[in-house]
């Protein structure tokens, strides 16, 4: 079975080439044409004006004759007009001849009953334009002139803007293949630039902007504005993704060393006294929970943001309570305080509940690692009067945050000096400003007064649920 041909479809350049120089060359021509016909109207305008003016000047020359030819120089083209008198009856014509044809229909205009026209005719072999006028009672004027002039005039006239017309095509063929040419230069640059970045995978490159003031930008240097943002965006992504992978290349490493160890060591249990495999079993089992850990918290990370459908109205003091009863179990040898303002409590949020009891486990956790026996971890969670958002916020009483450490909190894999003894991957609050970001809230860290740290979370809020439901 034999496919059918498909036809390429030329390129854009030729397509609006083609389209610019038939549009410039249909203006021209409809131009020139229009101009023909202006001409050819003015033309025979002046000329039945001329007309016009003979036939006046010879009805006011007539005395009084009786009908025929009163003038008879038409032949001439320099010669003013040639005239004659035609009665309404055929008894009344003269024994001469006329010169200029007579019917009906100029016996009609000399009795009145037909209004002024004009006709053509040929005398001596020569075209003539003639009008037809009432001119004494019963008689009609018949003014004649030569009308080869003017019909000269109209080829010279079409010939001259044949001329102008056709040469207009060629013109419009070259200021077509400029106007795409110009025009398309951004968008050729932008697609050299494309391919190029398809051909290397190198998403640094950018497209050349000219130098335009902002805000009067066309639309394709907007286009390639927008283009280099996408590029800015396409090599962050790219960049974060490497250092992702990196680190959590680095961070598997350790421990998958160690349940490489320990899993050799069970190998040779015979060898192994009871107690030894106890801690080697241990051991392993911990290992195995913190790369389960640490692989879920990679995937959270992947996440860019909550499904929409997943979203429904939640209390997040509600929340934040079950997770501090939670933190209470997991942490006995710190004490938890959780501060509820009233106006606070019953605020709803749309959020994914598992996700942000998820941010709220993460910053108690920080919290009480970072604690000492004993120490205290404040929760709190206010709504500013005539504020739409909720304000909840973590502090612990522990070493504080370093302020060379403070814009690396959230970093992920980030682990201060005082923190790489601890336990933990360093992606908790990574994943707990993201989670934050999702839901459309903002999470910050700051020292505490009096020494600790201080976690901020702003959550936009959407009304309040109802106390008796």
């Amino acid at each position: 079975m034999t496919r059918p041909r498909r036809h390429r479809r030329p390129p854009l350049r030729r397509r609006l080439a083609v389209t610019a120089s038939a549009a410039v060359a249909a203006v021209a021509l409809a131009v020139c044409a229009g101009a023909y016909a202006v001409t050819v109207y003015t033309l025979h305008r002046q000329f039945d004006l001329q007309l016009t003016q003979a036939a006046t000047l010879a009805i006011q020359r007539d005395r009084a004759g009786g009908p025929g030819v009163q003038a008879g120089e038409c032949r001439y083209l320099a010669a003013p007009a040639c005239a004659q008198l035609v009665p309404e009856s055929a008894a009344d014509d003269p024994r001469e001849g006329y010169l200029l044809p007579v019917g009906d229909a100029v016996r009609q205009v000399a009795g009145r009953h037909r209004a002024p026209y004009y006709g053509t005719a040929s005398v001596a072999g020569r075209p003539v334009r003639v009008l037809t006028t009432p001119a004494r009672e019963g008689l009609a004027m018949q003014v004649a002139l030569r009308s080869d002039g003017v019909r000269r005039a109209e080829r010279q006239a079409a010939w001259l803007l044949g001329v102008i017309g056709g040469a207009g095509v060629p013109v419009a063929a070259l200021l077509g293949y400029w106007v795409s040419r110009s025009g398309l230069a951004p968008v050729t640059r932008l697609t050299s630039t494309a391919e190029r970045i398809t051909a290397t995978r190198d998403a640094g490159l950018r497209i050349e902007l000219p130098a335009v003031e902002r805000g009067r930008e066309d639309e394709i240097t907007r286009l390639a504005v927008s283009f280099n943002s996408m590029l800015d965006a396409l090599e962050e992504s790219l960049a974060a993704q490497r250092r992702l992978v990196a680190d959590a290349s680095h961070e598997l490493r350790t421990p998958l060393t160690a349940l490489r160890t320990n899993a050799e060591i069970l190998l040779r249990a015979e060898r192994l006294t009871a107690g030894q495999r106890e801690r080697a079993t241990g051991a392993l089992t911990r290992q195995l929970r913190e790369v389960t850990t640490l692989v879920n918290d990679l995937i959270d990370l992947a996440r860019d943001e909550e499904p929409r459908q997943a979203l429904e109205p939640v209390r997040p003091a509600a929340l934040l309570e079950h997770s501090v009863a939670a933190a209470r179990d997991h942490w006995p040898h710190v004490v938890f305080v959780l501060d509820t303002a009233p106006s606070a409590a019953s605020a709803l949020a749309a959020a994914v509940p598992s996700r942000l009891t998820r941010l709220f486990s993460n910053l108690l956790g920080n919290a009480a690692k970072f604690s000492p026996a004993g120490g205290r971890v404040e929760a709190a969670v206010l709504r500013p009067a005539g504020d739409g958002r909720l304000e909840i916020t973590v502090r612990d009483h522990g070493p504080g945050i370093d302020p060379a450490d403070l814009p690396h909190v959230f970093d992920r894999f980030y682990r201060a000096r005082t923190a790489r003894a601890l336990p933990g991957s360093g992606l908790g609050l990574a994943m707990a400003r993201q989670i934050a970001h999702s839901h459309g809230g903002e999470l910050t860290a700051h020292p505490a007064d009096g020494g600790g740290a201080l976690f901020r979370l702003v959550l936009p809020v959407e009304a309040d649920a109802d106390p008796h439901g």
